[in-house]
């Protein structure tokens, strides 16, 4: 990947200095990024004096909300009205659980702490005449042990909770005399605190405070009704922000050489056309939001232009000495991002009709391109979980992860100087106008407790490993591997279906032409003759639809092609007394071409579809699979095309994908018993003859626990194994019953629904299997932890889950799950052989450059060479699955526009991949594997040529051409790279 992320870094160096708008550049520098290269997981680590840090808010955990001489807040006064059913009197209790809080801080392993000082506790009417002693030194007390386990305070002097005296006797922030007071407090506190404190925050996300606190009224102190107050509070924001700033520039910084901010939050918002306007209302989005704040700080003193030209003189005036007062007030850029703001307290009105979206990298690139390349602090980043979560939060865990690895990604691949994270919060707490609905920490806090227990969240020992190893380190585990599969290994593609051509059309035209030799050359079709008809059988060369399919497997280079009969057309009446000869002739010729391609077939019997059943009508309108005549109609069916394929045929798949969670326990049994009589057949009538192989193919996806480092999820993920793969598996290729531990699971929940072997039947079904045949296609997360109705097991207990930093298409694309998954069927079933049956990514097929499709095909085929080289998997055999979109639609190597075939680039990577059966080593001796025969000597004379034979009668310089005999011919092939 290193060439790529050399790219990516020149064309992030490669912007020229900021500019007003600067950050418009932002949408289109990441659409045009490499796919899916870009979105692929950095495994990198941090810069050595990154600093990792954890956050809360007074209001939110101290409570103690009158006790040693706390003055109110305006969120006391706020939460004991209206509809409010909560208040924040308690908290998590951090006022006397300094012990507790500290402890949590030193066990993850931060360097900063984050918190914000109650202004209320200090000067409990909000000015110095009220000063009070004892809450001051509650924040002393905090600071020194903080000092006490080397981690370094950043402080808040106001996190929303003015105090109730400001606002009842000046109208708060809506009063310009609140400057001076808030630079008299802020004085206060670099003199009490400052000594010890490197990292100050005037003020926290003021676009809440004035949007929300002056404007909707859903936050406090809950005033509304007047639709410009909130510009003229965030007017008097920015005064005192800076009145504090040139305060601490002045007196205190000389000596105590600290750094001051504005903590600035901010959505992020995409365009929803790929048009200029919409760039522009993205642009205007982000500016009525984070601009509002950050342009007079970061750029010319004033408010954005987008904000003057919609609002006009709504929006407040600077005169020129205050845009000079204001302008450059900040030592670093404080960001807030996350579940407070977006998705929860933009306005749809301030999206400008453009789509909101979760994307800090972007957030941070437009930052970096708007304001000139900034310091950047994240203060303030996380997401949430439900009240009733208690100490597994997967979903926070994993929004975190992506959060990190996004901020990891901006700083390594974009090169924007972000120098410090903050997971947000240290523990769960009042959630302001979510009251205790949700839960933000990395510590769980029982409330029902007296002393308000903390217990560690699985994100909190998610992000301490995080802090512990810098970053996400590259592991031997995550490198591409070098090597390649042994010179018999089985390269294939494979198709649900092929083109079935009932009518041959090769040598079929009657027509007379005529063939004006003497002019353009043209053939003209003679109206009302026609040549005698041809007097002979039908032979294979007469399907031009055989010769183009295999034409087309020929050029991907495999030497094995994958493909399913159509048991209810070849068996209509399920009677196999009366089979459709002409269908079964068609296969019987496609499998014969195959292999003289040098191509082998691999032919499944029945392929389950969720929208058909595939059975022949009889057996379907009589119950189906449940029916129980239709195993032994199935076996009968199998001798069928092992007697009319077999010379040809040496690999059958009996079932493809019958575990399917829609059948039922009942039908899967008929099935396993079906799948038991067809491979008893084979082996007792056919396998002497034809030394074929046979077995079923199933289903595979990985299933990992989201929490590997708890035993609680581990369990939970052995069990969907049981349930989705051992099901089918363990009585065929163990111990002839169904997994111990699905019987177990079902016998707790008093099911009787999975059937009993009898002894006969349990030594019928064991080991009618030659090889494990599986498709896999993608990974999936499970926990035991209930977090979404709608993605929960109750059947199972699990929750179902993914990782946010995957990439999706639509499913998830995680390469190492295909590692896990072979690894698995190695350590259930020891050394049998396994064939990768299916394996590929769903994709735009107007796609043709399908790098998605490219990317997938490299990583997958590479964790499956880990397993056969490093874990000692017996793989035989991978097969990329699709051929074409024509049968597949979105999976297909080769795509289709009228006629016209177009071979992807996928084709061409994977083609690639097969000449050198692998990922050879630079420099290694070439593989010596012996030479294979060549296919159909002559053949090359009918590819791509048309072959014409002529019956002519010559008069007055016209031929006329009786009987012409019609040409093979080929589609048109264009190829991508």
């Amino acid at each position: 990947m290193s060439g790529l992320f050399a790219l990516l870094t020149f064309l992030a160096l490669s912007s020229s200095d900021a500019k007003p708008h600067a950050g418009l550049k932002t949408w289109g520098r990441f659409s045009k990024l490499p796919y899916p290269g870009d979105k692929a997981f950095l495994y990198d680590t941090f810069p050595s004096d990154f600093m990792w840090a954890v956050g809360t808010a007074a209001y939110q955990v101290e409570g103690a909300f009158e006790k040693d001489g706390k003055g109110l807040s305006i969120w006391d006064t706020f939460t004991r009205g209206g509809n409010r059913m909560a208040t924040g009197d308690v908290g998590s209790d951090s006022y006397h659980n300094i012990h507790a809080d500290i402890r949590a801080i030193r066990q993850l392993g931060v360097t900063h702490y984050r918190f914000s000082l109650s202004w209320s506790r200090i000067f409990p009417n909000g000015t110095r005449g009220s000063y009070n002693e004892i809450g001051t030194n509650y924040y002393r007390t905090l600071i020194k042990r903080l000092k006490e386990i080397r981690v370094q305070p950043v402080v808040t002097l106001y996190h929303w909770d003015l105090p109730e005296h400001l606002q009842q006797s000046l109208g708060g922030w809506s009063n310009p005399e609140m400057v001076e007071i808030f630079k008299d407090y802020s004085d206060f506190c670099f003199h009490a605190f400052g000594d010890d404190v490197k990292y100050w925050i005037t003020i926290d996300n003021p676009f809440v405070v004035a949007q929300h606190g002056y404007g909707t009224g859903v936050v406090a102190p809950g005033i509304k009704n007047d639709p410009d107050l909130p510009f003229r509070v965030g007017h008097n924001l920015l005064k005192a922000h800076a009145a504090a700033w040139h305060l601490y520039n002045r007196h205190y910084r000389p000596r105590q050489q600290g750094k001051l901010s504005m903590a600035l939050a901010s959505h992020w918002i995409k365009p929803r056309r790929t048009r200029l306007e919409s760039l522009r209302e993205c642009q205007c989005s982000l500016d009525h939001v984070l601009g509002w704040f950050a342009r007079p700080l970061f750029a010319d003193g004033d408010y954005p232009p987008c904000m003057r030209e919609r609002l006009g003189s709504r929006l407040p005036s600077f005169t020129q000495e205050e845009r000079e007062q204001v302008r450059g007030t900040a030592d670093f850029f404080a960001l807030s991002h996350g579940a407070t703001l977006s998705f929860q307290l933009i306005n749809d009105s301030l999206k400008f009709g453009q789509l909101e979206d979760l994307d800090l990298r972007m957030l941070l690139y437009w930052v970096n391109a708007e304001y000139d390349k900034p310091p950047i602090f994240v203060v303030q980043s996380g997401w949430y979980v439900l009240g009733n979560t208690k100490t597994e939060d997967p979903k926070h865990m994993y929004y975190l992860k992506r959060f990190i690895a996004e901020a990891l990604k901006s700083i390594i691949i974009d090169k924007v100087n972000v120098i410090g994270y903050t997971a947000w919060s240290l523990t769960d707490g009042f959630e302001w106008h979510r009251e205790y609905g949700i839960r933000r920490g990395l510590y769980y806090v029982d409330f029902n407790t007296p002393d308000m227990k903390r217990e560690p969240k699985t994100s909190a020992t998610f992000y301490r490993n995080v802090i512990h190893k810098n970053g996400f380190p590259e592991l031997p585990e995550n490198r591409p591997a070098q090597g390649m599969f042994p010179c018999d290994f089985a390269w294939g593609v494979s198709a649900n279906s092929i083109q079935v051509e009932t009518t041959p059309t090769q040598f079929a035209d009657p027509n007379v032409y005529l063939w004006n030799i003497s002019n353009n050359g043209e053939l003209i079709k003679l109206e009302g003759l026609s040549a005698p008809p041809l007097h002979r059988a039908t032979h294979c060369a007469d399907y031009a639809t055989i010769r183009q399919q295999v034409d087309e497997i020929r050029q991907v280079g495999v030497n094995h092609f994958h493909f399913s009969l159509n048991w209810s057309a070849l068996v209509p009446t399920g009677d196999v007394a009366y089979p459709n000869t002409t269908l079964l002739g068609y296969y019987r010729c496609f499998t014969r071409q195959l292999v003289q391609a040098n191509v082998t077939p691999v032919v499944t019997l029945w392929h389950h579809t969720r929208q058909r059943s595939n059975l022949p009508t009889p057996l379907d309108t009589a119950n189906g699979w449940l029916n129980s005549k239709t195993p032994k109609a199935f076996a009968d069916y199998a001798r069928l095309c092992y007697r009319e394929m077999g010379a040809h045929v040496k690999m059958w798949i009996t079932l493809n994908e019958p575990n399917d969670e829609m059948v039922s326990y009942q039908e899967g049994h008929q099935m396993l018993l079906a799948h038991a009589l067809a491979w008893r057949a084979y082996d007792q009538e056919f396998r002497q003859t034809q030394r074929g192989r046979v077995s079923l193919a199933l289903h595979m996806d990985w299933v990992e626990p989201a929490f590997s480092f708890s035993r609680e999820d581990v369990e939970p993920a052995k069990r969907v194994l049981d349930f989705y793969v051992g099901w089918l598996a363990e009585p065929i290729f163990g111990s002839g019953d169904y997994p111990v531990g699905m019987r177990s699971w079902l016998r707790q929940l008093n099911s009787l629904e999975l059937p009993v072997f009898n002894e006969e039947r349990r030594q019928l079904v064991r080991g009618t299997y030659d090889f494990f045949a599986m498709s896999h296609f993608s990974t999936k997360l499970v926990t035991h932890a209930k977090e979404d109705s709608y993605t929960y097991t109750e059947m199972l207990e699990v929750q179902h889950m993914i990782d946010t930093t995957w990439i999706m298409s639509p499913r998830p694309v995680v390469p190492w799950g295909l590692r896990k998954a072979l690894n698995w069927v190695k350590q259930h079933y020891s050394d049998v052989p396994i064939y990768v049956m299916a394996n590929g990514v769903q994709e735009d097929p107007a796609r043709f450059k399908d790098s998605l499709r490219v990317y997938y095909l490299y990583n997958y085929i590479n964790e499956a060479l880990k397993a056969f080289t490093l874990d000692g998997v017996n793989l035989k055999g991978y097969f990329a699955y699709a051929l074409n979109d024509q049968r597949d639609p979105g999976f297909g190597l080769y795509g289709q526009v009228h006629e016209e075939v177009i071979v992807k680039a996928s084709l061409s990577n994977y083609r690639n991949i097969i000449q050198h059966n692998g990922f050879p080593i630079p420099g290694a001796s070439p593989q010596q594997c012996p030479a294979l025969p060549q296919p159909c000597p002559g053949c090359h004379v009918l590819i791509r040529r048309p072959v014409v034979g002529f019956l002519t009668l010559v008069g007055s310089g016209v031929l006329i051409t009786l009987g012409l005999i019609i040409y093979y011919t080929t589609k048109r092939h264009k190829e991508y790279y």
